[in-house]
Order: C-alpha cells, then sequence, then structure tokens
C-alpha cells in the first residue's frame, strides 16, 4: 500500500459530496486485505475515546510481556487492536449472536 493513497476530508467536505451525488466509500466498499507481517510494520494505533470496563482477561504471558516492553500505554494499545479487529469483523453475520 502507498503511503500517499490516504485522503482526509473534513465532516462538511463529505457532507458536500455527499449533497452532489459524489460517491462516498462505506467499510463495505473498502477493498479487502490480507493483514500480515507487512501490514502491522505499517500499522498506526488509533486509541478510541470511548469508557472502559475491567476485565480478568487472561493474555499468554510472552505476549504480554512484549507489549509492557513498548512501555506505559501497553493496556491501552492493546485495547486498540482488539479494537481494530473488532471493527473489522462487527458486521460479519456469521459473528451475530
Amino acid at each position: 500500500m502507498a503511503k500517499n493513497d490516504t485522503k482526509t476530508y473534513s465532516l462538511d467536505k463529505i457532507n458536500a459530496m455527499k449533497d452532489r451525488g459524489n460517491f462516498v466509500p462505506t467499510p463495505d466498499d473498502a477493498p479487502e486485505r490480507e493483514i500480515d507481517e507487512e501490514f502491522w510494520k505499517n500499522a498506526r494505533v488509533v486509541m478510541p475515546g470511548q469508557g472502559k470496563t475491567h476485565t480478568g482477561l487472561r493474555i499468554d504471558t510472552d505476549v504480554l510481556e512484549w507489549f509492557k516492553t513498548s512501555g506505559k500505554g501497553y493496556q491501552t494499545r492493546i485495547n486498540a487492536i482488539l479494537r481494530s479487529y473488532y471493527e473489522a469483523h462487527k458486521n460479519d453475520p456469521s459473528r451475530q449472536p
């Protein structure tokens, strides 16, 4: 994926495009991509701003220790990765209750 293939639009700009009848991509329109080692090398962590729930989540020791080596905020980074997975799969009909 090229570094300059991402565009940023303000909400006003998106609404103007929509009003003109221009195509506004949605997550369902996005191309699927295999999540491989190369993806994670270039991945950007986006921290969510929602409330949290305390849980006794059990994580493999080596995985937890690896996250801890990145310093303060490792739990937030773990949450951001879980959120990314959730966002990518939340509309999957096979995962609905």
